[in-house]
């Protein structure tokens, strides 16, 4: 197979990353599905949609021509049937948990084409545990994209044992199609790059709040002032979702059993009460509409 077998592109999940991963693809000349089983996700998806697409519109990165052309070649659904069984290339975006992406991948194999490839949008679970519930392990990827996907111009491209030079090749070249920098892993390994220094960095700032060595507040302000940090540990933990990071440390945990990896209470606090960042209007700070610290 390739690049120009790949036709059509089809998004699992229309959450915070599956909504805008979809949106690269379309933008990149794809005929793009966002699947997902709740109709309110995939209203909302359109609806935030519309709305950034208009900002880029404003802010002339994008013409109304092109924005409608995007959108042309969009479409929604909550049938993962018709979803998948016209797609050459499937991008999983669900939440961040193992027995979930495995009964995923599972009706997907089945409903998929022979020839399309499918790839995981996780930022620590390997593609080889997932792959054995299929009976393409040499077409199953990571292909892992950034938050906020519109905004971060980033992919890790994993490949596993049994993960083909083709299915690598060919997710690398769709990468660059949608405008995106791809880098490619030829080995697994649990978090991959980014998500293995952010975890160090995490786990650093998470165990000098716990120990009441400084408050988080501070913690944020070290290192934005003096290591030069766009945003600190702390306030990212609030935009990218306290349960997304809270579930990688789950997953991990189980995979190596070192206490090392086990989440931190504070953190499996604020997931049980529901505080889980920007998106629920209360993490580790709180938010109002806006979205700005309250």
């Amino acid at each position: 197979m390739e690049l120009q077998d790949i036709r059509r592109i089809t998004i699992i999940g229309a959450g915070q990353m599956g909504h805008q991963i979809a949106m690269l693809c379309a933008l990149g000349g794809f005929e793009t599905t966002i699947q997902d089983v709740q109709e309110n996700a995939l209203k909302q998806a359109e609806q935030k949609l519309q709305g950034i697409m208009d900002k880029w519109v404003q802010k002339g990165k994008l013409s109304d021509d092109q924005k409608a052309a995007a959108f042309s070649r969009l479409s929604f659904t909550t049938s993962l049937e018709e979803a998948a069984s016209k797609a050459d290339f499937i991008i999983e975006a669900i939440v961040e948990k193992l027995d979930v992406k495995k009964e995923v991948f599972t009706k997907l194999d089945q409903l998929a084409p022979v020839h399309a490839i499918l790839a995981t949008n996780s930022s620590t679970i390997v593609n080889s545990l997932i792959a054995e519930v299929t009976t393409r392990p040499e077409k199953v990827v990571n292909m892992h994209f950034f938050f906020p996907p519109l905004v971060m111009d980033c992919v890790e491209v994993v490949m596993s044992e049994q993960t083909s030079d083709e299915t690598a090749r060919l997710t690398m070249q769709v990468s660059k199609k949608i405008n995106r920098t791809a880098v490619l892993l030829k080995k697994e390994i649990s978090g991959f790059i980014a998500n293995r220094i952010l975890g160090a960095l995490q786990r650093e700032a998470v165990s000098l709040y716990e120990e009441g060595i400084a408050d988080f507040k501070d913690i944020d302000i070290i290192c934005r002032k003096a290591l030069n940090h766009p945003i600190g540990p702390f306030e990212l933990m609030d935009l990218s979702g306290i349960d997304v990071g809270y579930f990688v440390m789950e997953q991990r945990f189980k995979e190596t059993g070192d206490p090392a990896d086990k989440p931190f209470p504070c953190i499996e606090e604020k997931v049980k009460a529901g505080h889980l960042g920007r998106k629920t209007g209360k993490g580790w700070y709180e938010y109002n509409r806006e979205g700005v610290k309250g």
